[in-house]
């Protein structure tokens, strides 16, 4: 059954850069041996998050690229994809976007944004996922 797992932002350090979490999230996918797509909102936040996946500090190293842009998409484990860009599903998947994921997923990561104000899109999402049957769990970070 697939699920959908949202990731509320409490810890000081995910309010200053929520991609920090995203970051975090990535990691342990990888860890974990489970190849995942990242959607990211916009080509900005899709290379942001690229400098910062080079950027983990100490010596972890997180093999990815922004998808489209090399030639060896299917064989990275972590591709960042733009909204423009069409990319075969993985099992995981990271959403940074409004819409949720139509499917072909068995688990999306969302990433809720700690200021109240911007979570609309979020419960839209969680309503979404519900009325598909996912399986949903709620955790702070």
């Amino acid at each position: 059954m697939a699920r959908a797992d949202f990731y509320l932002i409490a810890k000081p350090r995910f309010r200053e850069q929520p991609l920090r979490l995203a970051c975090e999230l990535v990691r342990k996918a990888y860890e974990a041996d489970m190849p995942l797509l990242v959607l990211a909102r916009d080509t900005a936040q899709a290379e942001e998050l690229d400098d910062l996946l080079w950027d983990m500090g100490g010596d972890a190293y997180i093999p990815h690229q922004i998808a489209g842009r090399d030639e060896e998409d299917e064989v990275v484990p972590v591709l960042i994809v733009e909204p423009h860009t069409d990319m075969p599903m993985r099992p995981l998947v990271i959403n940074l976007r409004d819409a949720p994921v139509a499917g072909g997923f068995e688990r999306v990561l969302e990433v809720v944004p700690a200021d109240e104000s911007a979570r609309g899109p979020l419960r839209e999402r969680w309503k979404h996922y519900k009325a598909q049957g996912l399986e949903l769990n709620k955790y702070d970070m």
